[in-house]
């Protein structure tokens, strides 16, 4: 039997949640090999579903999840029905109150869109959490380190002419990021190694560079380039095979010295533990909005610290770097400034390192222009 936290005397209860829809604009649309191949449409905006979470002891916590392109009025929805389960519940209860939210929507799976509402939820739940203990959230989960190698993306979209790319990698590392990810998995293959080509030569042999197909080969086409990218010294080939291919990115890893990595669409716990209990992949690259939050996230990564794997998960710094400062493994972070708008605070990098914030929880406040990019909001409960 579940007992609610008012029935056996529990303090603090959780009283109020905000939810809110919102479209965040990019600067400029970008566009990867998904694009180039027909199969979608330049990205021009980020759907965030953000949560405000408090408590009747005035605590708080935010946490967000997000789409692209499509999902982002599904996830606010699917949201809007479980948020009220939690009102009256005693906010301590994570992993509880995650399966509660789970078996709420059960007729429609524990994964996708159902399972990235949950993860605003479950990760406000975090934030304040770790805010309570007046502890970053890295801290509060168990920190092996103050600071994670990171990554540049952002500037390595396949819209850009090699030129622009190069001039982007440039400015990342005068900004004192580590390495350098540039998307590949055009129908022109070697285009491709033009590209690769040009940017391993300006930035030179030293600097740690990744590529990132997109999905976009088939498993003859990833061995034959993944042979031909041998050349370069990358610390990663992302994505050849389609995101479920567990064989095909198991043969692949076996039949290649230069790491195969994959993770970024997978949508549960159970998804990505697959590639890691099978050890099909090098590199694991989860995202812990769209598994469904920081609970389902840690138990990958406790699996992935088990193997000695790799992590580098994807996208969503502003979590992804607490995560993997607890991480005992080899681990990255991707910078991706697209964020940054929404909040008021700054990631600090310096010396191929982001560093890990020392505020409480996330270490992040809303900042006031969200408003303005908000399509829908609802309340549940009452503000202490």
């Amino acid at each position: 039997m579940t007992i609610r936290a008012s029935e056996h005397g529990s303090k603090e209860q959780i009283s109020w949640i905000r939810l809110r829809s919102v479209s965040l604009p990019l600067r400029a649309a970008v566009s990867d090999a998904k694009v180039l191949t027909g199969r979608q449409k330049p990205l021009d905006s980020v759907q965030l579903l953000l949560a405000d979470i408090e408590t009747s002891q005035g605590h708080a916590g935010i946490g967000f999840s997000y789409s692209l392109r499509a999902g982002g009025p599904a996830q606010y929805a699917h949201a809007q029905e479980i948020a009220p389960l939690l009102i009256g519940e005693d906010p301590n209860d994570i992993a509880r109150l995650w399966g509660k939210m789970a078996w709420a929507g059960a007729s429609v799976g524990r994964c996708g869109v159902a399972a990235q509402a949950i993860a605003a939820l479950d990760t406000a739940l975090w934030d304040l959490k770790a805010r309570r203990a007046g502890l970053p959230l890295s801290k509060l989960l168990g920190a092996h380190r103050n600071a994670v190698p990171c990554y540049n993306t952002s500037g390595g979209y396949l819209q850009a002419p090699i030129e622009e790319v190069i001039e982007k990698a440039s400015q990342s590392r005068e900004r004192g990021i580590g390495g350098i990810k540039m998307k590949i998995g055009q129908p022109d293959r070697q285009a491709d190694l033009r590209r690769i080509t040009a940017l391993r030569k300006q930035v030179g042999d030293q600097v740690p560079l990744m590529v990132d197909v997109n999905q976009q080969w088939d498993r003859i086409t990833a061995l034959r380039m993944g042979r031909e990218l041998e050349h370069y010294a990358l610390e990663w080939i992302e994505e050849p095979l389609d995101a479920h291919d567990i064989t095909g990115h198991a043969a692949l890893a076996a039949q290649l010295d230069t790491p195969i990595g994959t993770g970024e669409m997978l949508t549960s716990a159970s998804e990505a533990l697959a590639y890691v209990d099978t050890g099909a992949v090098d590199v694991i690259m989860h995202d812990a909005p769209r598994l469904g939050g920081i609970t389902p996230f840690l138990k990958v990564a406790n699996a992935a610290e088990q193997r000695g794997m790799i992590m580098a998960p994807h996208f969503i710094m502003e979590i992804h770097l607490h995560l993997a400062a607890t991480y005992e493994h080899q681990t990255w972070v991707e910078h991706f400034e697209w964020l940054e708008p929404v909040f008021n605070e700054r990631l600090e990098i310096r010396d191929g390192m982001m560093i890990v914030p020392d505020r409480p929880g996330l270490g992040l406040s809303l900042h006031e222009r969200v408003d303005g990019w908000t399509l829908a909001q609802t309340e549940v409960g009452e503000r202490a």
